[in-house]
């Protein structure tokens, strides 16, 4: 399952309390703790779901590591056998890259915005701009390449 976003960063859970807490965008890549038992939060290492167009452009207007971004449909084929991928990279990755899924039937405005013909389409933001993309199904290790490609550190 996905986390959640809101415009200031992605909302994790503490596994010691069950607290909700958020990362701030800019300090994805820093160690955090939960507000409420002060207990280290382990690094972002699960994609979030993008829901609203404030969110993404406040992600990359902020985000302190490369974001991968998951252009999917509900209706794909393909998008469902990449998204465990998906997952799997984001794990491998955490503190180093940030996923995130966006619903091209939801925020269509993305869609054309990164003017996105097939899914899926993983793409790579560094520093707000599109740096690497490749379009279809692929394993975690060719996910991971991409990002590191695109300059994951």
């Amino acid at each position: 399952m996905a986390l959640r976003l809101d415009d200031k960063g992605v909302i994790v859970t503490c596994p010691n309390c069950g607290r909700a807490n958020r990362v701030a965008f800019d300090r994805l890549d820093a160690s955090t703790r939960c507000a409420q038992c002060k207990v280290g939060l382990p690094p972002v290492g699960a994609p979030a779901e993008v829901t609203a167009l404030s969110q993404f452009d406040a992600l990359m207007e902020r985000a302190s590591v490369p974001v991968l971004v998951d252009f999917w449909a509900a209706w794909c084929g393909p998008c469902r056998m990449v998204a465990p991928e998906v997952e799997k990279a984001a794990a491998a990755l955490s503190g180093r890259m940030l996923a995130v899924k966006v619903n091209t039937e939801q925020l269509p405005q993305l869609a054309a915005q990164f003017n996105v013909r097939s899914i899926p389409l993983l793409a790579v933001f560094r520093d707000g701009h599109l740096v690497q993309q490749a379009a279809g199904a692929m394993p975690a290790a060719s996910i991971i390449q991409l990002v590191e490609k695109a300059g994951a550190r």
